[in-house]
């Protein structure tokens, strides 16, 4: 074989090698749009499963500072009520019921509560979602203890 057959024989494999690469990176392209959007669905769903646990806790601990302290957090003091104790409650207060990071939504907005509450007879206790929008749906819907 001569030098100049060898190197042409190289070329030849080197191109082929790079159409497989393209051929596999549009395989590998077109998989990654079929599945990517289905994680993503999994993740948001996650997101609200994570959000109605921390609902239930939430309003658990509510109640509880409203059993200790003998009133319920305002609108004004929050769920920074769980976490730092109000000036006005002395030593009924038996927390921290919560640590800051608790009353941080998956969405890394804090809870929204209301009292007196609209929805509830005693307060409200909500996310807006991830639009952080009234209304939505799936995971732009607003998950509250209602």
């Amino acid at each position: 074989m001569t030098a100049q057959r060898v190197v042409r024989r190289q070329a030849r494999r080197q191109a082929f090698t790079l159409i497989e690469f393209i051929v596999v990176a549009t395989i590998i392209g077109v998989l990654a749009a079929l599945i990517v959007p289905r994680f993503v669905g999994r993740i948001g769903g996650a997101r609200q499963a994570v959000a109605k646990q921390k609902i239930a806790v939430l309003e658990a601990k509510v109640l509880e500072f409203q059993a200790d302290c003998g009133r319920f957090p305002n609108s004004q003091e929050g769920l920074t009520a769980l976490v730092r104790q109000p000036s006005d409650v002395g030593d009924k207060w038996r927390g921290p019921y919560v640590k800051e990071k608790d009353i941080i939504d998956p969405w890394e907005v804090e809870f929204i509560y209301r009292y007196p509450g609209q929805r509830n007879v005693d307060f409200d206790l909500f996310t807006l979602g991830a639009d952080r929008q009234d209304g939505g749906e799936e995971e732009n819907a607003d998950i509250g203890n209602w």
